[in-house]
């Protein structure tokens, strides 16, 4: 649908279905997971309680001028490929190409990979599984999910719903915590000192962490083309679901920082668990595993939603992927493309089982390649602006050429740090995305019709 503006629905092609609600539900569970409670204690160990709750909003505020960047493409060309086709369009298709790869092979996947491990290690703890054992657990954790998405498109959006709802509880429980050790007086004394500034590396690594924990907002965009109202619902869409977020994760932040201390926090591997257990006893740790484990799977559910419409629309650009690029009919669910994703997902999570730790490979992994193409579709906003001006933009990023331009700049920033500042695995999910750049002549073949009508 990259010819067709208007996004009508084509016979191999989604359905308008989402309310503005139902989309905000869906989107808010393409950004929150668990994840934060990996990267708290990364972001307590780089800033200390030097500004800790004022980067964790700046994050976030961040990521807002981002997002209205993206809901004016999502809204003036909507297309179950969200970034996939503003670069197509922008760019041209072999731009638009590599970035469908590389969200294939190292963002979605990656991110699928990662909330796996992380719901592995934590029922692994629990269960005492052996590090074969926490792997086959992150394996049925993918192969399961990929299951239900491809029963019928209800069966995925309404799961969601459910498990953000759950969540979201189970965040409520975490700052319980922390309101009964005052209640009780057991919190730790506290740190009213700031300390000294950190460095700047170690402020560019919490930021790293932070805007991964806000991360996916850009993934909205592919439900674009299935939102029924699209001024309205892309808009509540993304930017409600960012403003629930980083009140929920300042929140979540405030009692884990307050409830554990510094020290502690910036000490522990699973900050959540260590305050759950010092209020509630065993129970308490119990309750955050199954916590993680309904985030994860809500994570691993709407980036398979999100990463197989994106596979799918350029599966369905490119003659020699033509199977892949199909939408079931009856099921209305792109499930080749479910297949292919979760297939490549499950690699991953054996190819980072030989990591120390494959939560922090997948990060490493994931976040230069993100940081690049979210440079990219900054600049495509500014070029479909002036190259598109008879598109219809209900919605229009304020501030236009500056929003875009200096949310570019912090883009590009992350993408030159992450590369210096994270591990080997950095370079990885580089030369994987050289990889596809490489193979990009032999794949897309003949300009397929929708390419030809641009």
């Amino acid at each position: 649908m990259i010819d067709d503006p208007a996004g009508a629905a084509a016979p191999n092609a989604p359905k308008r279905r989402l309310g503005a609600l139902h989309a905000t539900l869906l989107a808010l569970g393409m950004i929150m997971t668990t994840d934060t409670l990996k990267t708290a204690p990364v972001v307590a160990r780089s800033l200390g309680v030097w500004h800790f709750y004022a980067t964790w909003a700046l994050g976030g505020l961040i990521s807002m001028v981002g997002a209205l960047c993206y809901a004016e493409m999502a809204t003036a060309f909507p297309d179950p490929g969200g970034d996939y086709a503003f670069l197509t369009r922008a760019y041209g298709r072999r731009i638009g190409w590599l970035f469908a790869w590389s969200r294939f092979s190292i963002m979605h996947t990656g991110w699928i990979a990662l909330m796996a491990f992380m719901f592995a290690d934590y029922a692994g703890d629990l269960l005492r599984l052996t590090s074969a054992g926490r792997t086959l657990f992150a394996l049925a954790t993918v192969a399961a999910l990929m299951g239900l998405n491809l029963m019928h498109v209800r069966r995925g959006f309404l799961t969601q719903a459910a498990l953000v709802g759950l969540v979201t509880l189970g965040f409520a429980a975490v700052a319980a915590a922390a309101v009964k050790l005052g209640l009780s007086g057991q919190l730790p004394a506290a740190t009213h000192a700031p300390g000294a500034p950190p460095s700047l590396g170690k402020f560019t690594v919490a930021l790293i962490y932070i805007f991964l924990a806000y991360g996916g907002w850009s993934d909205a965009a592919t439900l674009s083309a299935e939102v029924r109202s699209g001024r309205r619902g892309m808009l509540t869409a993304i930017m409600g679901s960012l403003a629930a977020l980083m009140a929920i994760y300042l929140a979540l932040n405030a009692a884990m920082m307050i409830g554990l201390g510094p020290d502690a926090l910036a000490a522990s591997s699973a900050p959540a668990a260590d305050l759950m257990g010092r209020a509630f006893g065993p129970a308490g740790k119990a309750l955050i595993v199954a916590v993680v484990g309904v985030s994860a799977v809500a994570s691993i559910n709407s980036t398979l939603i999100v990463g197989a419409r994106t596979t799918f629309a350029a599966a369905r650009d490119t003659p020699l992927l033509h199977r892949i690029g199909r939408w079931h009919p009856t099921r209305e669910v792109p499930a080749h493309a479910v297949l292919v994703e979760g297939g490549f997902a499950m690699a991953l999570v054996l190819a980072g089982a030989m990591a120390p730790s494959g939560f922090n490979a997948m990060v490493d992994y994931m976040t230069p390649v993100y940081w690049f193409f979210v440079t990219l579709s900054m600049g495509a906003l500014i070029i479909l602006r002036r190259r598109h001006p008879e598109a219809s933009r209900h919605l229009r990023t304020p501030l236009f050429p500056l929003f875009p331009a200096a949310f570019a700049a912090v883009s590009l920033y992350m993408f030159g740090a992450s590369l210096f500042e994270l591990g080997a695995g950095a370079l990885w999910g580089a030369g994987v995305m050289a990889v596809g750049a490489g193979l990009a002549p032999f794949l897309r073949g003949p300009r397929s019709a929708a390419a030809a009508a641009q």
